[in-house]
């Protein structure tokens, strides 16, 4: 788990994950280039986790027009992550987080609760990170609806 919470000016954790890209993907590759949407979902095609990509696809060219990569981050591996690009039509990079170690990094792998029994997982948590390599945006807890007009709004400035 993170020894701290992660704030808005810290460095963003550097990472190295599985992508749907077939090859692996590091945050540094962005640094001085392309502000990163990186927003963590529990689970490939269920409900809440659908909506929220496909609203970031239905949105894709206006992060483009803001110089944004959005990237998706669960523990569903790359053939889960496969089937999910397709079906939905996902024109971003998805990343596979099997270990666990890239959501603990970010202190968004948690403790939760469904139905009276508690479980860790991730919480949907939205990571904007600017060119620079910095935090520049949290979204913790995210509330789907309207989530990727938000984040366009907090990019606005950029």
């Amino acid at each position: 788990m993170a020894s701290k919470e992660l704030s808005v000016g810290d460095p963003a954790p550097d990472f190295r994950l599985p992508s749907t890209e077939g090859r692996e993907i590091s945050l540094k590759e962005f640094h001085g280039k392309k502000n990163v949407v990186l927003y963590f979902y529990p689970k490939d095609d269920t409900p809440g986790c659908t909506k929220e990509s496909c609203s970031f696809r239905d949105e894709r060219p206006k992060f483009d027009r803001k110089d944004t990569v959005i990237l998706g981050v669960s523990f569903d591996d790359l053939a889960s992550h496969a089937k999910f690009v397709e079906k939905y039509k996902l024109p971003f990079t998805l990343l596979s987080d099997e270990n666990k170690k890239v959501a603990s990094a970010y202190g968004v792998y948690k403790e939760k609760s469904m139905y009276g029994r508690t479980y860790l997982g991730i919480e949907r948590s939205t990571f904007v990170i600017g060119k620079d390599g910095k935090i520049a945006q949290i979204y913790r807890k995210v509330k789907v609806d309207g989530h990727s007009e938000e984040i366009l709004k907090a990019l606005g400035g950029n």
